[in-house]
């Protein structure tokens, strides 16, 4: 039909063109304009993406449970991919973000933060950091993950009556879609009428749990918002769940450990030296033993079955030996390594933190995939996981301190420190600290806060060993000896100039 119209059309242009040459002119130029800007949109090759135009909900709806499965499954039976789930939340999390009051009865909030870190957890696995650690794993592995506040009495004896949950998103309700209490339901989060989050519906347990009956894997109940952290990288306008980090690369992976594992059977052939045999071999080989059973039904089929390593199997016809030598296909290690790059490209971290190799790399290409990896960490912890988890965890412990009667009022002016980045090169990287808390850009209490340690205990300790030092009499002794380092220093480079 199509071909039809298009001689049809040619021919009309041709009619045109005879009897008004402008108007046959105006119909060639409005023709083109219909072409296509973008090669990239073209239908000639055929590619058809999957489900164009379907919201992020809709996407989650329809895979987000496989794609959770899926990376579960490989991170549990893949190592570089759990190694380098393991990386990414090491160098993001590290050893945990800080939070430091500023100002308003800062000394009390400090204080009260640090000892309610150790109870923190509901579940009395972790301190505050670790939850920070297992929140941030799940969250990439699974894609999201729930923290519910869980407000307790003044009789617990806790810090401030306020605990943490940490749950894995499968307690999340992801069937209940719908108009529920009068509220827009989708993917199991309630909506109000101006879009906002209202709430949660919530198994009571986990759906997966042994022992749980089907009629508590049915039922959930609504949960306020205000009483849950629902962690995850929105990437899309709208995006109200999270999607497994491993997505983009889930297909790779498996094709990948299907070839490795093609791989291992051809090496394993390799080790097994093997002859065919046709006609009488029965002088050539080992009678069998009395309890042997000797099966000429397969050989006669022509279903050799599994090779013996030095064996010999009898085939039918005329007396020959063929001896069975696999060769060895080239290009493994370069068509592995080529795909473990594309993979850790897809997860984000590097291709060294995803398989601790190394070699290969010069000290500057790996330096720079390092920085590039640490400006897209940064990105995810100032942009995604403080705003996102650390933020409404503050909130919550101010409003608890504040209900506990342990300050005046709830203070959320809070600074955050993350952990240091692992130097590069020492030297270097210590003396560019130095520069700038010289030039006024930072800090000594930050630059301490950056490396894990806290500042006033730091000060202190210095002050002790300081005044230890003098008292001993050894202190004088140390600034001598520095001092003359450094004038033999100066006049090593002071030769090394005149030369």
């Amino acid at each position: 039909m199509a071909t039809i119209l298009h001689s049809l059309g040619r021919a009309v242009d041709a009619l045109v063109s005879v009897y008004d040459p402008d108007r046959a002119l105006y119909r060639h130029r409005a023709r083109q304009l219909l072409q296509r800007a973008y090669e990239g949109a073209s239908n000639k090759d055929g590619w058809k993406p999957r489900r164009a135009g379907a919201s992020p909900n809709t996407d989650h709806t329809m895979d987000a449970a496989a794609l959770r499965a899926r990376s579960r499954a490989l991170t549990q039976n893949v190592p570089y991919i759990a190694q380098g789930l393991r990386s990414l939340t090491a160098s993001v999390i590290g050893t945990g973000i800080i939070h430091r009051w500023m100002r308003s009865e800062e000394a009390t909030y400090n204080d009260l933060f640090q000892q309610w870190t150790r109870v923190c957890d509901a579940d009395g696995r972790h301190d505050y950091y670790g939850l920070q650690a297992a929140a941030f794993r799940a969250a990439k592995q699974d894609g999201e993950v729930l923290l519910r506040l869980r407000p307790r009495r003044a009789e617990d004896g806790l810090p401030v009556p306020l605990q943490l949950q940490l749950l894995e998103i499968d307690w999340l309700d992801s069937s209940k879609t719908g108009t529920f209490e009068g509220r827009q339901v989708i993917n199991g989060i309630s909506y109000d009428q101006l879009g906002r989050v209202a709430g949660y519906w919530l198994f009571d347990q986990h759906p997966g749990e042994t022992g749980v009956s089907m009629r508590s894997r049915l039922s959930s109940r609504f949960v306020p918002a205000s009483r849950i952290i629902h962690y995850f990288n929105p990437e899309r306008p709208g995006q109200g769940r999270g999607f497994p980090q491993i997505s983009p690369v889930i297909a790779r992976v498996r094709d990948l450990q299907l070839y490795e594992d093609a791989e291992l059977q051809r090496k394993n052939l390799e080790t097994r030296l093997s002859v065919l045999a046709t006609g009488p071999v029965a002088e050539m080989a080992n009678p069998p033993s009395p309890n042997e059973v000797v099966d000429t039904t397969a050989a006669k089929a022509g279903d050799l079955g599994p090779l013996q390593s030095g064996g010999i199997t009898q085939l039918p016809g005329s007396t020959a030996l063929t001896v069975v030598e696999p060769k060895a296909a080239p290009g493994y290690v370069e068509y592995l390594k080529f795909n473990l790059h594309l993979i850790a490209a897809g997860f984000g971290v590097t291709y060294a933190m995803m398989t601790g190799d190394t070699k290969g790399g010069s000290w500057t290409s790996e330096r720079a995939g390092r920085l590039n990896f640490q400006t897209e960490a940064e990105v995810e912890r100032w942009l995604h996981f403080i705003p996102r988890f650390c933020d409404p965890i503050t909130r919550a412990f101010a409003d608890a301190a504040e209900l506990g009667g342990h300050v005046k009022r709830a203070s959320y002016d809070v600074d955050y420190s993350t952990p240091k980045w692992n130097y590069v090169n020492p030297k270097d990287d210590v003396a560019a600290d130095v520069t700038e808390i010289f030039s006024g850009l930072s800090s000594f209490s930050e630059k301490l806060r950056q490396r894990g340690y806290k500042p006033d205990q730091v000060f202190e300790e210095l002050r002790t060993d300081i005044e230890k030092l003098r008292s001993n009499g050894v202190l004088d002794v140390m600034l001598k000896l520095l001092k003359g380092k450094q004038l033999e220093g100066a006049s090593s480079d002071a030769e090394g100039a005149a030369e």
